[in-house]
């Protein structure tokens, strides 16, 4: 009679470096008395420099990254005031959400991040060439819609005082959405109008 054998079992994986094979070690590990805490050696790999012509693409790509919510502002104006949808659309609203996927409400952040952020582009900038006024070491300027929002209901000259002042927070760098916001509520509490209507008993 065939003597009986448990079923086999699955064996659990072992990751301890005492249990591998000697002979799969890699040969780059040094010889270690505890092999848990050999030391290998990994080749240097060499970075090459950026060639002027790919340092120039990569800021003109930088760029247009960071201009793209201006961008599309920009084209949603047009569209909206030339009513460039009428042939598919009755509404800017309609043809919004259908073309693009997003609110009358998000074309409209957008329009309006795209007038301040043109608005921007003029502190201290007139000698600077219009296509090319970005991020750059002249001046820095938003990157993205949320950065603008809070900014769309000021003057054109609190907007700018905003934007330096916010940067200057960020350490001269892009500053953040929260930053600007916390500016901005700042400047609306040092504009607000005190209540002198007068009460009469």
């Amino acid at each position: 009679m065939d003597k009986w054998t448990p079923p086999l079992r699955k064996r659990k994986k072992v990751t301890s470096a005492t249990s591998l094979d000697p002979g799969l070690l890699n040969s780059d590990i040094a010889p270690s008395e505890n092999p848990a805490s050999a030391i290998i050696d990994v080749p240097a790999v060499e970075v090459p420099e950026l060639t002027e012509q790919e340092i120039s693409d990569r800021l003109l790509l930088e760029r247009k990254v960071e201009r793209a919510f201006f961008e599309a502002g920009k084209a949603l104006t047009e569209l909206r005031d030339r009513r460039l949808y009428r042939s598919t659309h009755k509404t800017f609203e309609e043809y919004c959400r259908d073309r693009f996927g997003h609110s009358r409400q998000q074309s409209n952040y957008l329009i309006a991040a795209a007038g301040v952020y043109e608005n921007l582009t003029t502190i201290g900038c007139q000698n600077v060439a219009n296509e090319n006024l970005t991020t750059n070491g002249s001046q820095i300027l938003p990157t993205s819609e949320r950065q603008v929002r809070p900014m769309t209901k000021l003057e054109p000259q609190e907007q700018q005082e905003v934007w330096l002042t916010a940067v200057e927070l960020a350490g001269g760098k892009v500053p953040s959405a929260r930053i600007v916001t916390d500016v901005v509520q700042r400047i609306m509490e040092r504009t607000k109008v005190p209540n002198t209507s007068i009460r009469f008993s």
